[in-house]
């Protein structure tokens, strides 16, 4: 008996902590059956929520998504600076919080909102002539990262509770890819002269993927079709024959779009993504032979 194909799409998992995200992969890659799994961005092992995956096909999907918007909702601590700006990481400086106001924290949260410039954690995944900026510190070499610009589109403060000499804050944070949640942590602490790192980290949306109906079991993981995925993610054009036809052979098309958007045949497969270029549409990647 042949074995059934694995059907190409995407995976929204609602990845647990304590798990890496390649440990997801792996899981996801042993409930499908096949290897060609990939994941769109990385979640640390604390965090938890949203994590995007390609199977088959749609790994190739993966890099053209648009998952430039992230939402969080996150714990702060503030009271104590770590080695990670986070729970995992070694206190290396506390001083008691308790006492500070609730408006005087408020208003240090949203000194945090708009376009600034971040410096990333130390322990981030960035390159650093060569080497990754986590495995230097981790090797104790001492990492100091350029600041760049993000864009904090909303933070919203929902809670503060005095524990000991520490005090907790719950925040919503709705930002730009590349923003550093622990970084908002590690500089509002800073800024209140008590220091601060991250106890809770849970991811509620990239871009138009969210919790809704993501995958809690990573033995039972469903695939949403390449086709439906596409269509979820990108403007979409059904095409006549003719048109699919010239698809499949990689030519462009007399289409009037103005971003990425998918084409689909008469069938509703899809086909490709098509962008913009010189008053017609041309392929940016092919899905179909």
């Amino acid at each position: 008996m042949a074995t059934p194909a694995v059907p190409s799409g995407l995976v929204v998992v609602d990845k647990p902590a304590g798990m890496t995200s390649h440990a997801v992969v792996s899981r996801v890659r042993r409930a499908v059956g096949t290897r060609k799994v990939g994941h769109a961005g990385t979640l640390d092992p604390m965090a938890t929520g949203v994590l995007v995956l390609g199977v088959e096909r749609a790994t190739r999907l993966l890099g053209h998504l648009m998952l430039t918007e992230k939402a969080y909702d996150t714990t702060v601590r503030l009271g104590a600076s770590t080695t990670t700006d986070d729970a995992e990481g070694e206190v290396v400086a506390a001083t008691p919080a308790g006492h500070l106001l609730p408006e005087a924290v408020v208003a240090a949260f949203e000194t945090q909102v708009g376009e600034i410039l971040q410096v990333p954690t130390a322990v981030s995944a960035i390159k650093v002539d060569g080497k990754r900026a986590y495995q230097r510190v981790r090797d104790g070499e001492q990492v100091e990262l350029k600041a760049r610009p993000v864009t904090v589109h909303a933070l919203t403060v929902h809670d503060q509770r005095v524990e000991g000499d520490f005090l907790d804050v719950d925040i919503t944070v709705h930002c730009s890819s590349g923003t550093y949640i622990r970084a908002i942590a590690r500089d509002v602490g800073a800024a209140l002269g008590v220091g601060g790192h991250l106890t809770a980290l849970r991811r509620t949306a990239v871009g138009p993927f969210t919790l809704d109906g993501a995958v809690t079991d990573l033995e039972q993981v469903s695939v949403t079709p390449l086709a439906d995925a596409a269509r979820a993610s990108f403007p979409a054009i059904d095409l006549d024959a003719d048109q699919a036809q010239a698809v499949r052979y990689g030519r462009p098309l007399p289409l009037a779009i103005d971003t990425l958007t998918g084409v689909f045949a008469p069938d509703g497969e899809f086909l490709a993504l098509y962008r913009p270029e010189g008053g017609a549409a041309r392929p940016a990647a092919v899905f179909v032979g």
